[in-house]
């Protein structure tokens, strides 16, 4: 499957256990002109949802049921559907870095809370590469 972020028919998978923080990521996404193809609290539902609807792009949180679970889920979403990831997390130790930078090269890693011309321009770094 090629990406292509910048068509008129974007759709994003937004992985993220805390509903509110799920609901203004949707929000960004929309703005983004994204459509929202499902919300996933979990690894196992990203990778049904994903499989599905063959996102364009993730948006996942890193910290999901407790653990660093979202870290390898960015891994698998990237090396079997071929779909960009943007990390979104409040975890910024230099350990959780390591692990994103060594599992998923390249991800955007944004901090909780995420602002939106940040996600914007995370997005937008993710359409370059992939063009």
């Amino acid at each position: 499957m090629t990406q292509d972020l910048s068509s008129s028919s974007r759709r994003v998978l937004i992985v993220e256990d805390e509903f509110m923080i799920a609901l203004e990521l949707e929000e960004v996404m929309a703005e983004l002109g994204f459509d929202v193809a499902d919300l996933a609290p979990s690894p196992h539902d990203a990778f049904v949802l994903a499989m599905a609807h063959q996102p364009d792009i993730v948006v996942m949180d890193v910290c999901l049921s407790g653990g660093r679970e979202g870290i390898e889920a960015g891994r698998w979403l990237r090396e079997v559907c071929h779909v960009p990831v943007v990390f979104v997390t409040g975890c910024n130790d230099n350990d959780t870095l390591d692990r994103i930078n060594e599992q998923v090269p390249g991800a955007p890693v944004l901090p909780k809370p995420v602002h939106p011309p940040r996600l914007a321009e995370a997005v937008a770094s993710l359409a370059r590469a992939h063009a």
